[in-house]
């Protein structure tokens, strides 16, 4: 069974990313950490996405949940349970790990990435569109980059032992996706998506992952 941690506090608004997300998957369970906190069983689980979010990892104070879900990605570690962890998810994944995540201010535009010749990124063009105001400035422990871009060195990690994988982009990020992100985000630049396959990202996670 694939678990996907649904971790937008403000859905109504913002929840498009996380059903565009969950529209790449394959039959899943949805857990929305937010309104339910704690854990989520993992029982039966084979993979874990989680999802991106209008939140920030170092607002636990304000937000139980993000602690309580840091708690679980350590947990998804511990039992090498194959995760998939994006904007929010990256970010959550690395500072549950003793990594650090600062805010640095909107990047919302396509950006040209350094990509490891890793299966996660096969058939992945280099041309990414990001949205986000966070990012990972320290890697959490056993966590190693595996994409870079000019203005961030951290925009890909994997695990060292752990299948765990996590992205800043957003892989369900599409051409489809583009007038709501101008409309939220106050998009910069290009809207030539010709180049842009991020989507594949998650086809290559699902079958590192073993899940059909």
């Amino acid at each position: 069974m694939l678990l996907v941690c649904d971790t937008e506090v403000d859905p109504d608004a913002y929840g498009y990313l996380p059903r565009a997300l969950r529209g790449l998957l394959p039959e899943h369970e949805r857990y929305h950490y937010p309104t339910e906190g704690g854990a989520p069983s993992l029982d039966g689980v084979e993979a874990v996405v989680v999802t991106g979010s209008t939140a920030g990892v170092y607002e636990a104070d304000e937000r139980p949940w993000i602690g309580e879900a840091k708690g679980f990605v350590r947990r998804l570690v511990d039992r090498e349970v194959p995760t998939l962890g994006v904007c929010f998810g990256h970010q959550l994944v690395n500072d549950a790990l003793e990594g650090r995540v600062e805010h640095r201010g909107l990047t919302s535009r396509l950006v040209e990435a350094d990509l490891a010749d890793h299966p996660l990124f096969a058939g992945v063009s280099p041309t990414l569109p990001m949205v986000h105001g966070d990012h990972v400035v320290r890697a959490g422990e056993g966590m190693e980059p595996i994409a870079s871009a000019d203005y961030y060195p951290l925009l890909a990690t994997r695990h060292v032992d752990a299948p765990v994988w996590t992205t800043q982009y957003h892989p369900e990020f599409t051409a489809d996706l583009l007038p709501r992100v101008e409309g939220d985000f106050d998009w910069h630049g290009s809207r030539d998506f010709d180049d842009v396959t991020c989507e594949r990202t998650v086809a290559n996670f699902l079958r590192l992952a073993g899940v059909r």
